[in-house]
């Protein structure tokens, strides 16, 4: 990750943290006035928040270590880690809402201060707001998994924010007095369902997931531009933090000199490294004509064979 970069996840992952202990805070007050259950969900999802952000800071201060000679394909995976370490926390969380709710819908609690929970409710959902904008926008230049999966956990706290709006509000208001532990069950089921597809994006890391077919796609597209290629082959992708890696094997005349195959695929590189930032890339010369090993299931037909015939 370069300098800039680092830097900007660094800054998302702080301002993260920040929000958190102001909404921790205040949800704590807030808790203790309404007794409510959804507000004890919203209450524990801020702190988990606080906790999983302290992790994320921590994944991307490791992952924008230079390579070194223990980790010679970089640091990355240390987002994916922190992603993990989010998403237990956020399982635990839900766990504990849902039998809180529980307990209250067999008569055990209630609610009050409804204005005061609701207005705790709406100053969270503005600093939410504000820090959603600057983790797209670090997101945007930075593709780090952990501020994405800590982005993830503040969009929901939008939705999460506004259930204990209603719930408080129904419970009330309304005289709806099962609103509350319902929508703590909600929550409960929300958090559960993104903890399910963090863990989905983090493990595609750690198991060294292949990248998504229009993305792999693309970068065929792009070798073909170089005619004196042929049979690239062996195509192998996957992607670690924010960094890709990339490796194929390519046909190319035996007859020629290891200087003038050395200068093409030094063109070759420039020009897909250039297209594909961010990207280590190892390609293997075969000479024309080369036959990989028939027992291997990972070796792969010709992948500019592919794309003539979608087109």
């Amino acid at each position: 990750m370069s300098d800039k970069r680092a830097l900007l996840a660094r800054s998302a992952a702080l301002a993260s943290i920040s929000v958190a202990v102001v909404l921790v805070a205040l949800k704590t007050w807030a808790t203790w006035r309404t007794g409510s259950t959804a507000m004890l969900g919203s209450l524990a999802d801020s702190a988990l928040d606080l906790i999983a952000s302290l992790a994320t800071l921590t994944g991307v201060w490791i992952a924008s270590q230079p390579a070194d000679h223990n980790h010679r394909f970089g640091h990355g995976k240390a987002e994916a880690l922190a992603a993990i370490f989010q998403v237990m926390l956020i399982a635990l969380s839900a766990f504990g809402i849902a039998a809180r709710a529980v307990m209250q819908l067999a008569g055990q609690g209630e609610t009050a201060a409804a204005e005061e929970g609701i207005a705790v409710s709406l100053i969270a959902i503005a600093l939410t707001f504000a820090l959603l904008g600057w983790q797209r926008y670090v997101m945007n230049r930075t593709r780090s998994l952990a501020i994405q999966t800590d982005h993830l956990h503040y969009k929901s706290d939008l939705m999460l924010n506004l259930a204990v709006i209603a719930a408080l509000a129904l419970d009330q208001f309304a005289g709806f007095g099962i609103a509350d532990p319902l929508f703590g069950l909600a929550i409960a089921a929300w958090l559960a369902f993104g903890a399910w597809n963090g863990a989905s994006e983090a493990v595609d890391d750690l198991m060294d997931r292949e990248w998504p077919e229009e993305k792999r796609l693309a970068f065929v597209e792009a070798a073909a531009r170089h005619p004196e290629l042929s049979n690239l082959h062996d195509l192998r992708t996957r992607t670690s933090g924010n960094r890709d890696f990339v490796q194929f094997h390519v046909d190319l005349d035996p007859a020629m000199t290891v200087e003038q195959a050395h200068d093409i695929i030094e063109r070759v590189e420039a020009d897909l490294m250039a297209r594909f930032p961010d990207m280590e890339l190892f390609i293997h010369i075969d000479p024309e004509g080369h036959i990989d090993e028939p027992d291997n299931p990972l070796v792969e037909d010709d992948e500019f064979a592919k794309l003539e015939k979608d087109t």
